[in-house]
């Protein structure tokens, strides 16, 4: 009877650790973003069923910023992430190391004040107060380092106040002279000036030109445990990009969607459509997915700037953790396959 009662026992533990297993491998992969139309490319992926082409069930998370992103990761909440570079090597000096897979976008950033504030430059802002995010972000960063300390030559904090807030709330802070002006990105940027009340007084992509931003990172666990899906993830991103560059309007009733934009209507009457506000934000950003040599020369600056501004300790190099092999092998997907050589025909 024992000898019954134990086989019963050990069958049925058995039975668990098989669906355990089962579980393990399909639990779905949980993929961060950051809310910003630059990260497009992981709501394409998932509204255009990329993500289930590659026979991958996913959990999309968003997230108001990427210092609350990375505590997630730091957290074990996160297989993947879509996040800007600096928080992304920010959390590295930490401990927390999540490498760089692939680059999601470049651009997106502008500075706006209102059109009657007589504010037309960033040197302008000098006891001033702005709209900004939170400190040490990773937008932080590109405003502190170069929008006001290389463009400006005013220093933050001391010659321009800078007020932390959410980036949504921005355009009618500026509108309604709550703050003179806002580090802003898209679409919120093209939604305010579809208002009319406000300018542009520093486009950061025609300064620097296809700058990278956001980036895919992974943590260890994820690349040991998970490798094979983390691949599939990029071959679904690299697909998501090549899908909106493959015309002008792709994919912008779907970004219009996912950021609830609505029309707007001007004060002479004239009527912004979401397929509007949407055309206008693309002309200040793109996508991509290589993470190239120039990508990583930009990101070294951004480093030296965190290193200045006291966010990390000491020197980084984009290389410390960067790993583009995954993507590589997403890419590979892709390549033509060889033809087997004909096996030569026996004589008879």
């Amino acid at each position: 009877m024992k000898v019954f009662i134990k086989k019963g026992v050990l069958a049925l533990v058995a039975i668990v650790a098989c669906q355990s297993l089962v579980f393990a491998e399909t639990k779905p992969l949980r993929i961060g973003w950051v809310f910003a139309m630059a990260n497009a490319p992981v709501v394409i992926a998932d509204k255009k069923g990329f993500f289930k082409d590659e026979g991958l069930e996913v959990k999309i998370i968003e997230f108001a910023s990427g210092p609350l992103l990375n505590q997630a990761m730091a957290a074990n909440e996160l297989d993947m992430a879509y996040v800007g570079a600096p928080p992304a090597y920010h959390w590295f000096s930490r401990g927390l190391e999540n490498k760089i897979l692939a680059k999601v976008n470049y651009g997106q950033e502008a500075v706006i004040a209102r059109k009657d504030s007589g504010i037309n430059t960033i040197a302008d802002l000098k006891g001033k107060k702005m709209a900004g995010v939170r400190k040490g972000s990773g937008a932080d960063v590109l405003l502190r380092g170069y929008v006001l300390g290389e463009v400006g030559k005013i220093e933050p904090d001391k010659d321009v106040t800078v007020v932390q807030m959410p980036t949504g709330n921005m355009p009618a802070a500026v509108e309604e002279k709550v703050v003179d002006a806002a580090y802003i990105w898209e679409p919120f940027t093209s939604q305010s000036l579809a208002r009319g009340n406000t300018k542009i007084i520093l486009d950061i992509n025609a300064e620097l030109p296809q700058h990278p931003w956001y980036v895919v990172i992974a943590p260890p666990s994820a690349l040991k445990d998970r490798k094979e899906d983390v691949v599939k993830a990029l071959h679904a991103h690299k697909r998501a990009v090549e899908f909106l560059n493959s015309a002008p309007t792709a994919g912008s009733d779907i970004i219009a969607a996912a950021f609830k934009l609505a029309a707007i209507t001007d004060a002479s009457g004239k009527e912004h459509t979401p397929a509007d506000i949407v055309a206008a934000a693309r002309t200040r950003l793109g996508w991509g997915y290589e993470l190239t040599a120039g990508d990583k020369e930009f990101i070294q600056r951004l480093m030296n700037y965190s290193l200045a501004l006291g966010f990390i300790k000491k020197e980084m190099k984009p290389d410390d953790l960067t790993d583009t092999s995954y993507m590589q092998e997403a890419v590979m997907k892709d390549a033509p396959k060889k033809a087997e050589p004909k096996k030569a025909s026996k004589k008879k």
